[in-house]
């Protein structure tokens, strides 16, 4: 009787858990597994992922042999004997646990263990585990009718987690040894099946010798079952375990600011709905919108992998290169550093208390206050105590922190007051670069430092855009019928103003008049006067029409000062607008995304440019023209100079940038295959260069795309022209002018030039 009493109790737990709630047919056909949607460049690099598990599935041709006999050899030996329980294997469980023989090895096979992970929820107690286990063996055997053993061993690796978040061998591969499943060596692959016994406990990380023990374990496994030789064995147990550990965070990787801007984009257009309600783009396994988090997209950009390292070099070369230790000097010499000398301490006041109420420190600790309790019930008068007492004290402690520097984050002992202004004293920047002729983007660098930084200067900062603006102004009047050859006097030119205000009169950065100049140096020189003449003759709506049908959505004011570059404009969309310019005046929206699929590779949405003819071929080619001179004699000649980001001999079109006191630094530079723009400038307008030397657009910012472009025209394997831009058959504009000064080439102009403002043209 006591013989059989062990088999009627498996009898009646099996009947059980048949009846209990198990998975359905279509469950088992389509086991639910978050996977991680992939950012993938137009040259076919992964630039990044979205997730809550870092999951991207792989199919069985996709694994390494040694992968997959190292995994069977430790796991589950007689694999391709069972269907799903291995009944010699529990005989010997059973037996060990009779005898208290711990090491007689467990008995869940690799389908028992795939079930679990698929199917079952962590039990409570030992009892509900133990009707668990029923389960599982009803699920595995299930499984083993519904899918081949290649597919459960697949399934297997792709939902296993391996921590460090690395869930599947996709990601164990990548984060651990930054490779593929399918060029995993034998020790590579011996240490992430070994991982699977207890990946807290054989987590290579923190316990690298311990998980080199299990592997050698996992090692002598495959020998034991003739996986590998004798000699293999001895080989490579004595191998270290070799990391190249990859950080999986959103911090890091290659355009961490392009991929925070591309979620926002991409989670908005995946919830747009039809005229009728409907979401256009439904997941018919869960009859909702698409998740970016766990539906296991993959979203193909236009971001070239190659342009946005170098761009992102550009940046970094610059700022931590010149940029930022220029204005660490300059802030010696200030008494209410970072802060401008003429800012005064009421503006200080009102810039630094918005800093501190946008602080996560503020945010917490008003909170923690706030909601003390159920039996806690702050009085409105408490609340204005404690922000206007309290909090100051907190702001005002000196506590351990870590800070940004780009050495790297340093540990130090700061006050919060102190560390918002230590951060306003970091300069900041944003760079891109588009293909004019599809409107690509194909670099993005949105800050200095995304980990600290998070705010995007190119598409969600808007600034004062000072002279870069001209190019529209010269364009609406060339359109009009203005002749780039046209005389202009060199002084100042008076817009009258409603009544009670005096005359509106834009005077030349340098104070400088007198003499005549054309149109086409007017430009090149960035001369106020002649820009001011040109609006004053055609007045502002043709200008503003033009900005408008060139992709330009800010609030542009019909004002005079509007010539000069008042209006707020963001990065994006002034890159855009110039590369009209190099596409015969064809404006197209900036594109992000080519396609999005789905995990099965459906195409599930498909970019279409928008597109129009914002001016015609003939204005523009003229314009292009203007905008050489530029960078050929004008303000922005640097490129040409022997500079580390200079010794530029190609064709370029360009316009610099410099608001007033030096707030804002612009470039923009142009070529037949890409169109490039950079703003340098401080968190707050009150944050700035003391000097236009080093605050202006031709310092602060043009080096940037130098570097940029010297990149890339250094790597043989980036097909960019060389040449000129495409001139219309039918021009009907002469470009043939007497100029004042001639253009002089990157041998002419003298190092000692840098600073020389009567060599070079400041504005």
């Amino acid at each position: 009787m006591a013989f059989i009493f062990p088999f009627a109790f498996i009898a009646l737990m099996l009947i059980g858990a048949l009846f209990s709630d198990l998975p359905s047919l279509e469950e088992l056909e389509n086991p639910k597994s978050n996977q991680a949607t992939e950012i993938i460049s137009s040259d076919g690099q992964i630039l990044g992922q979205y997730f809550r598990e870092n999951r991207v599935n792989v199919s069985y041709k996709d694994l390494n042999p040694y992968l997959v006999n190292a995994l069977i050899a430790t796991e589950d030996e007689r694999f391709y004997e069972h269907s799903g329980v291995d009944i010699k294997a529990l005989f010997r469980v059973a037996k060990g646990a009779l005898t208290a023989n711990s090491s007689s090895g467990g008995g869940s096979t690799i389908t028992q263990q795939l079930a679990k992970m698929l199917f079952t929820d962590k039990p409570n107690n030992k009892w509900e585990r133990v009707k668990q286990k029923f389960r599982e063996w009803i699920i595995s055997v299930r499984l083993e009718r519904r899918y081949t053993k290649e597919e459960i061993l697949t399934m297997y690796l792709n939902r296993f987690d391996f921590v460090n978040n690395a869930v599947g061998i996709k990601s164990a591969a990548n984060v651990y040894f930054n490779t593929s499943p399918n060029k995993l060596t034998l020790e590579q692959s011996a240490m992430l099946v070994g991982m699977a016994k207890n990946p807290a406990l054989f987590n290579p990380r923190r316990r690298a010798e311990a998980t080199r023990q299990r592997r050698n374990v996992v090692l002598y496994q495959m020998k034991r079952n003739d996986y590998i030789t004798e000699e293999q064995f001895e080989l490579s147990k004595q191998k270290q375990l070799s990391l190249d550990f990859q950080v999986v965070d959103h911090n890091e990787g290659a355009a961490p600011y392009f991929r925070e801007v591309l979620r926002s984009d991409v989670t908005e257009l995946l919830s747009e709905k039809d005229g009728i309600g409907n979401y256009k783009y439904l997941n018919p396994e869960t009859n909702q919108p698409y998740n970016i988090y766990k539906d296991g997209l993959k979203i193909y950009t236009t971001i070239d992998s190659r342009m946005q390292e170098y761009a992102e070099y550009a940046v970094l070369e610059h700022m931590s290169g010149f940029n930022q230790p220029e204005f660490f000097k300059d802030l010696k010499n200030k008494k209410n550093a970072p802060f401008d000398f003429r800012v005064n301490e009421e503006e200080i006041q009102k810039l630094m208390n918005m800093a501190i109420y946008r602080s996560d420190r503020y945010i917490q600790a008003l909170d923690a206050f706030e909601n003390c309790g159920e039996d806690c019930k702050r009085t409105p008068a408490e609340i204005e105590h404690f922000k206007a007492v309290t909090i100051p004290k907190i702001f005002a402690k000196k506590v351990k922190m870590k800070v940004f520097s780009y050495e790297g984050d340093k540990d130090t002992i700061m006050s919060p007051i102190d560390s918002i202004k230590y951060y306003k004293s970091f300069l900041q920047t944003g760079f891109v670069a588009i293909e004019p002729k599809t409107g690509f983007v194909k670099a993005w660098v949105g800050g200095v430092n995304f980990k600290h930084f998070k705010y995007d200067h190119v598409k969600q900062g808007t600034y004062q855009v000072g002279s870069t603006f001209k190019p529209f102004v010269y364009a609406a009047g060339i359109r009009e019928g203005l002749s780039p050859c046209e005389r202009v006097a060199n002084l100042p030119v008076c817009f009258d103003m409603p009544a009670g205000q005096p005359p509106y009169c834009p005077k030349n950065s340098d104070g400088k008049y007198g003499g005549v100049v054309t149109v086409k140096e007017g430009l090149a020189k960035s001369l106020n006067t002649v820009t001011a003449y040109i609006m004053k003759r055609y007045g502002p709506e043709p200008v503003i029409k033009l900005a408008q049908d060139l992709g330009i959505t800010a609030d542009m004011k019909p004002v005079p000062s509007l010539c000069l570059g008042v209006a707020d404009i963001n990065l994006l969309e002034m890159v855009a607008a110039n590369a009209a310019f190099a596409n015969q005046g064809v404006y197209i929206k900036p594109t992000v995304i080519n396609r999005i699929e789905d995990k099965n590779g459906k195409v599930i949405y498909s970019a279409v440019p928008e597109t129009r003819e914002a001016l015609d071929e003939n204005t523009a080619y003229v314009m292009l023209d203007l905008m050489k001179g530029v960078c050929n004699y004008g303000t922005g000649a640097r490129i040409r100079y022997d500079r580390p980001y200079g010794r530029i001999t190609s064709v370029v079109a360009g316009k610099t940038g410099t608001t007033q006191s030096n707030s804002d630094g612009w470039f923009i530079g142009i070529t037949p295959d890409l169109v490039g723009g950079c703003w340098v400038g401080g968190e707050d307008r009150a944050i700035r260069f003391s000097r236009t030397q080093l605050g202006q657009g031709a310092s602060s910012a043009l080096p940037i795309w130098g570097y940029f472009m010297n990149k890339i025209y250094a790597d043989k394997t980036i097909k960019i022209s060389r040449g000129d831009f495409a001139r219309p058959r039918r021009l009907t504009t002469s470009l043939n002018c007497y100029e004042v000064n001639t253009e002089i080439s990157a041998d002419e102009a003298a190092p000692e030039d840098f600073f020389d403002d009567t060599q070079e043209y400041v504005e």
